[in-house]
C-alpha cells in the first residue's frame, strides 16, 4: 500500500472525528415520535409538520436562541434534525442566519426546508414605506444576496416579508415584492409569503395570489394574536381555500400558555387547515415534549 503523507493522515483523522459522532447520533434509539411529513399548500415543498423556530424573544438581530451561543444553537438544531424535524424557521431580525450555517455542517441541506424573513423596517424603521420603489428594490436585492451567503445556501426555500401591518402593505412595499417575485422566477427562492401582526394586514394577504405561505398567529386564547380566534380563523381559512400554505405560530402564545400545552396543541391540530406549525423550543427536552404532544393529538 502507498504510504500516507502527514496532510492526508490528518485529513482522514479529522473526517473520522467529525463522522463518528454523527453516526453515533444516528444510531441512537428514541421513543420520541417524528413529526409527520407534509406538503406546504400548492408550493410542492415537502417538509415536516413541526418547524423549529429560532426567534424566541427575537429582535435587533438576536434572540434567546442566538444569545445561548453557537454551541447550544447548533446542538439544539442537530437534536431537532435527529428527531425528524426538517423545517427550520429563521429571520434576519433574529440574527440566526450565520448560526444556521454552522448547523448545516452537520445537517444535510438537501433534506431540510429553510424559511427566512426580510425585515423591511430595518431600512428606516417607521419610515421604510417612504423609500422609493427603486430604493426598495436595491435594498432587498442586497439583502437576499446577503441572506444566501450568511446561511450558506444557493436557494432559499421560503422567503417571507416580515411583520407587515397596514391594510395597504403590498402597495407600500411594492419595490421589495417585485424583487422577491423576480428571484422566485429565477429559482433562487422556491416560495414567497408573509408574516403579519395585524388583522387588516392578514386580511389583505389573503387576497394576494403571490402569497403562497402565510405565517400566522393562532392559539385558543388569542394571546399575541391579530384578534380573537373566532375572528382570525375565518381569515386564515381563506389561504387554505386558495391553495396557500398556512403555518401556525404563537401556538403556545409566545410562552404565555406553557401551563396549557396539551390544550394548545390539540387546538392547533384540530383546526384542519394548518399545514405546519413553528415552535421556538429552546432545549432538547422542549423539542421532545412538542413532538410527543403532536403525536398525542393527531391532526384531523
Amino acid at each position: 500500500m502507498p504510504r500516507m503523507n502527514q496532510r492526508e493522515f490528518l485529513a482522514t483523522m479529522t473526517g473520522a472525528a467529525i463522522t463518528a459522532p454523527l453516526l453515533a447520533r444516528a444510531a441512537k434509539k428514541t421513543d420520541v415520535p417524528p413529526p409527520p411529513m407534509v406538503t406546504l399548500g400548492s408550493t410542492g415543498i415537502k417538509t415536516s409538520r413541526m418547524a423549529q423556530g429560532t426567534g424566541m424573544r427575537g429582535g435587533k438581530r438576536q434572540s434567546n436562541h442566538t444569545r445561548a451561543g453557537f454551541e447550544h444553537f447548533v446542538g439544539l438544531l442537530r437534536h431537532a434534525y435527529d428527531r425528524g424535524i426538517r423545517f427550520f424557521d429563521l429571520a434576519d431580525q433574529y440574527g440566526t442566519h450565520i448560526y444556521f450555517r454552522e448547523a448545516l455542517r452537520y445537517i444535510p441541506r438537501e433534506e431540510v426546508t429553510v424559511l427566512t424573513k426580510f425585515q423591511w423596517a430595518f431600512d428606516n424603521l417607521k419610515n421604510s414605506a417612504k423609500l422609493s420603489p427603486a430604493q426598495q428594490r436595491h435594498s432587498i436585492t442586497k439583502a437576499i444576496d446577503r441572506f444566501r451567503q450568511e446561511i450558506g445556501v444557493d436557494v432559499i426555500d421560503i422567503l417571507l416579508m416580515h411583520n407587515v401591518q397596514s391594510a395597504t402593505w403590498d402597495s407600500e412595499l411594492a419595490g421589495y415584492i417585485e424583487v422577491m417575485r423576480e428571484y422566485k422566477e429565477k429559482g433562487i427562492i422556491r416560495a414567497l409569503g408573509m408574516s403579519c401582526h395585524t388583522l387588516v394586514a392578514l386580511e389583505r394577504a389573503a387576497e394576494l395570489d403571490w402569497v403562497e405561505v402565510a405565517l400566522t398567529r393562532i392559539n385558543p386564547y388569542g394571546k399575541i394574536m391579530d384578534g380573537k380566534p373566532e375572528v382570525v380563523i375565518p381569515v386564515q381559512q381563506r389561504f387554505d381555500k386558495r391553495g396557500a400554505a398556512v403555518v401556525g405560530m404563537k401556538i403556545y402564545g409566545a410562552g404565555r400558555l406553557t401551563d396549557k400545552l396539551d390544550e394548545c396543541m390539540q387546538f392547533a391540530q384540530n383546526l384542519g387547515y394548518l399545514d405546519a406549525m413553528t415552535i421556538g423550543a429552546e432545549t432538547p427536552e422542549q423539542i421532545d415534549q412538542n413532538l410527543r404532544l403532536m403525536a398525542k393529538y393527531p391532526a384531523v
